[in-house]
């Protein structure tokens, strides 16, 4: 196990710049800092620290483990704060995971509803659909927004509703939708260059589908995985893109883009899932509530 005691004082050393400034801050004896961080080397099996001048400086292994030790001496700076306030009951916590390929702007539309309540600490994850299922039967998320479904599978003791199903709507920067490309909608997307989710969403599924049954042959200049980002690349002029309506309110962030036409045919879906812990959180209540209603 490494021995925290140790890599904090080398954390101490680098954020001082030296050892004995580290020692001052310390109040202890400069040998002794000094002792605790070799230890740490001998440990690592790698020079930490190397002679600078008066002080010392971080060799390549040094740049690594100082990276860690920052990020594990800044939440542990954090913990007390956060255990009295729940200790308190003023936290309020909520672990939400984005399966890849769901709509940003979905999401954001779906927690909107409890984005006020007092002592939020919200924490967004990111990932395949597996690995958030694992994840949420773990107890280390409070729910998932997903494109999908949960699996029907009685060992994850997981549940699931679908709480949106949204017609698609296709937007594009006002460069490239002009009047005539929004008059001859749909059969005007064979001539606009066009962004699209990647081919493991769900919809991507039903977008090709539906290309079929128009006859459209679409030019594809973008794949991605992140709608938000593919957003940002529509916006700045890449091509046109599709949205679920239930998101398009965060249209109005994005400037330079317009309305080329609304798609019936086809919906984008979210579905959330929970665990049998989650059903009780809170927060999950009002989200679903929210949506229910």
């Amino acid at each position: 196990m490494l021995n925290f005691r140790h890599l904090y004082y080398f954390w101490v050393v680098t954020k001082e710049g030296g050892f004995a400034r580290a020692a001052e801050r310390l109040d202890m004896a400069v040998q002794t800092i000094s002792a605790q961080v070799r230890e740490l080397e001998k440990n690592l099996g790698h020079q930490l620290l190397k002679p600078a001048g008066r002080g010392v400086a971080l060799t390549e292994a040094g740049q690594a483990a100082f990276a860690r030790a920052e990020e594990a001496f800044q939440i542990a700076q954090a913990i007390p704060n956060e255990v009295r306030e729940a200790a308190s009951g003023k936290l309020a916590r909520l672990a939400v995971g984005f399966s890849d390929g769901i709509s940003k702007l979905a999401a954001h539309a779906l927690l909107e509803p409890i984005l006020a309540t007092p002592s939020l600490r919200l924490l967004c994850h990111e990932g395949e659909f597996e690995q958030l299922l694992a994840e949420l039967a773990l107890h280390q998320l409070d729910v998932v927004l997903a494109g999908q479904a949960a699996p029907n599978n009685p060992n994850l003791r997981l549940s699931s509703e679908r709480v949106v199903q949204s017609p698609i709507e296709w937007y594009g920067p006002t460069a490239i939708v002009r009047t005539a490309a929004v008059a001859g909608f749909p059969q005007s997307l064979d001539r606009l260059p066009m962004l699209l989710p990647t081919g493991h969403s769900a919809l991507r599924f039903r977008l090709d589908r539906w290309f079929e049954t128009q006859g459209l042959r679409p030019r594809i200049v973008g794949e991605f995985e992140d709608s938000a980002m593919l957003a940002v690349f529509a916006a700045r002029g890449l091509g046109v893109f599709p949205v679920s309506r239930f998101g398009a309110s965060g249209m109005a962030m994005m400037r330079g883009l317009r309305l080329l036409g609304r798609c019936e045919d086809v919906s984008d879906e979210v579905h959330a899932i929970w665990s049998r812990r989650g059903q009780h959180h809170p927060l999950v209540t009002q989200m679903l509530a929210a949506v229910r209603t």
